[in-house]
């Protein structure tokens, strides 16, 4: 009787954070499904304990929660709310700025600095895309050190996937109806592969990115910060972006390693068909950068673009087939609405044909543009002609 309980403890993943606020017991169905994508839980908790790491030099463990709890609040999550409010009370802050930020005033937030840092949450919470570089640069003006804007920036955008993950995860085990996406029909589109597509500001060419703050040089680089850098991306030492992010690198490792395993793990839900759900949730969040380079990617993997050409222009019309179409609507509406997604919500993909495996594995594409996008359009800018 020991060994067989031992034996079944051992195949059941305790609960992490993101069961428990997806409200998943231990060993259902939903449960095992999450955790055979093992990598991407490890690296969602792994992302959650550095964020919130006691010992992470600068922001204070109070000036994090409070951020946390604003996001959960505009997002709105009520689950997430819920455990930031109760770790926020822990750290003392004041109960004039908890109600504050509970009420959503935050402009009234006495402390000019965590002000400045709940001010630029809300505006990458509810419209990305008008994170700017005047809205960067007016947190090193409120004191935020270039580590300090990195680690609010990060924060945010976790925040910005932890909601929808743990959404997509109570969609799947059936805790909440949710709204119904209608099924829609599928439009022939027009095959242009190998020509650059330019539509509506997005653009299917090849583009640098520049950050708007300092970034780490190569050369002064420290040896965790190198390790950090070729545990990335094989061009993480000369992107900005990578350059930028290593500035506090335990964070950034546990985030490529959760971008990786989602975007490349083999079996689940095809390739190209993440690649379609990361293009379109990068239009509806305005980012350029992003759309342009999963568009690349799923023209290479799917040798077409027809379908791409329709996101550019309508990602909420498009799809050439009942799956793309399916996978289009239901990226748009977690990206949109979190707070709606539920179980009836899966029903046009699963009609389409997609299993509740594949349907994980887009839940998991859709919540980690929620988080690159965020990062792309708020620290830096696209630029054009790197192709040429």
């Amino acid at each position: 009787m020991t060994q067989s309980t031992t034996t079944a403890s051992a195949a059941t993943p305790p609960l992490d954070l993101t069961d428990r606020l997806a409200g998943l017991a231990a060993g259902s169905a939903t449960h095992a499904l999450r955790h055979q994508r093992e990598k991407v839980a490890t690296a969602t908790e792994g992302s959650y304990r550095a964020l919130f790491d006691p010992a992470l030099p600068g922001l204070s463990l109070a000036e994090r929660f409070a951020v946390a709890l604003h996001a959960a609040r505009r997002t709105p999550s009520a689950a997430l709310a819920a455990h930031y409010l109760a770790r926020l009370r822990e750290t003392g802050l004041d109960h004039a700025a908890i109600a504050a930020i509970e009420a959503g005033n935050v402009e009234t937030v006495a402390d000019a600095r965590l002000r400045a840092m709940l001010v630029f949450t809300r505006k990458l919470i509810e419209k990305p895309v008008e994170g700017d570089r005047d809205a960067l640069h007016a947190l090193p003006a409120a004191g935020l050190s270039t580590p300090e804007v990195v680690t609010l920036a990060q924060l945010i955008a976790f925040l910005s996937y932890q909601v929808r993950l743990v959404a997509g995860l109570r969609a799947l085990d059936g805790a909440v109806e949710g709204d119904a996406l209608e099924p829609g029909a599928p439009q022939a589109g027009i095959d242009r592969a190998g020509e650059t597509l330019r539509i509506n500001g997005f653009t299917s060419e090849v583009l640098d990115w520049k950050a708007w703050l300092d970034v780490v040089p190569v050369e002064r680089a420290t040896p965790e910060q190198i390790a950090v850098l070729e545990e990335s991306h094989p061009k993480a030492k000369v992107s900005d972006y990578y350059l930028f992010l290593v500035h506090q690198p335990e964070i950034l490792r546990q985030r490529s390693a959760a971008f990786n395993a989602i975007m490349y793990a083999p079996g689940g839900m095809a390739r190209a068909e993440r690649e379609l759900a990361s293009t379109v949730v990068s239009c509806i969040n305005g980012c350029v950068y992003c759309a342009s380079v999963h568009a690349q990617r799923f023209e290479q993997l799917a040798k077409r673009n027809d379908v791409i050409a329709q996101v550019f222009g309508n990602p909420r019309e498009a799809g050439t087939t009942a799956r793309e179409v399916a996978i289009a609507r239901f990226s748009v509406a977690l990206t949109e609405h979190p707070d709606r997604i539920g179980a009836a919500s899966l029903a046009a993909l699963r009609q389409a044909g997609l299993s509740d495996a594949e349907i994980l594995d887009g839940i998991h594409a859709i919540a980690i543009f929620a988080w690159a996008n965020r990062l792309m359009l708020n620290l830096g800018e696209p630029v054009f002609g790197a192709g040429a």
